[in-house]
C-alpha cells in the first residue's frame, strides 16, 4: 500500500515532487461540495449522501491511486469479495440476544384503560401481562388485541407520557 492511501491528509507541500502526491495532498484543501464533485467526475455518479468529508476524501484518494498505479489484481479482489460474503453469513448465523426492556413495572400491578366504553384492565405478571384472563408478552400485543390496529402499548396505556412527564417535573420543565 501507498503511505499516499493511508494518509491523504499530508501536506501539498512535501507532496510536490510527485505528481500523483501532489494530487492527493490537494484534496485535502476540498469541501465536502467539492468532494462529492469529484466523487462524480472520478466515479460517474452520486456520493452516497452519508459518507462523511473524511471517508469521502479517503475514497477518492484510492480512486486516484488505483487510476494511476493500477488497482487490485483480480485474484485479490476475488479473495476479498468471498472474504466480505463469509463474514456476512457468518454475523447471520450468531443470533443477537434481545434486549431485555427496562420496566419499573412491578409484578401485580393492575394498569386500566377505558376505550370505546369499556374499561380494560391489565395485570402486570413476572413475565409479561395478562388481560381477559389470557397472558400476552406485551402491552403493544394487548393494545392491539383492543383497538384493532398497531399502537404502543406503554402509550396506550398511559405510561409513556407520565414518565415523560415525571422526567419534566424533575427537571423543572412543565
Amino acid at each position: 500500500m501507498s503511505r499516499n492511501m493511508l494518509n491523504p491528509t499530508q501536506e501539498v507541500a512535501s507532496a510536490t515532487s510527485d505528481p500523483l502526491s501532489a494530487e492527493i495532498g490537494a484534496l485535502t484543501s476540498l469541501d465536502l461540495h467539492e468532494l462529492r464533485v469529484r466523487w462524480r467526475k472520478l466515479f460517474r455518479t452520486q456520493a452516497p449522501p452519508h459518507l462523511s468529508r473524511a471517508l469521502l476524501l479517503r475514497i477518492i484518494a484510492y480512486k486516484i491511486q488505483a487510476k494511476a498505479l493500477g488497482d487490485l489484481d483480480r485474484d485479490t479482489a476475488r479473495f476479498l469479495e468471498r472474504l466480505g460474503r463469509q463474514q456476512a453469513a457468518d454475523k447471520k448465523k450468531r443470533a443477537i440476544p434481545p434486549v431485555p426492556q427496562p420496566t419499573s413495572i412491578k409484578p401485580g400491578t393492575l394498569l386500566v384503560r377505558e376505550h370505546d366504553g369499556i374499561v380494560h384492565q391489565v395485570i402486570v405478571l413476572e413475565n409479561g401481562f395478562a388481560w381477559n384472563s389470557t397472558p400476552y408478552k406485551s402491552l403493544s400485543e394487548i393494545a392491539r388485541a383492543i383497538t384493532g390496529t398497531n399502537w404502543n402499548g406503554p402509550r396506550f396505556f398511559g405510561l409513556r407520557d407520565k414518565a415523560k412527564a415525571a422526567i419534566g417535573a424533575v427537571g423543572g420543565q412543565p
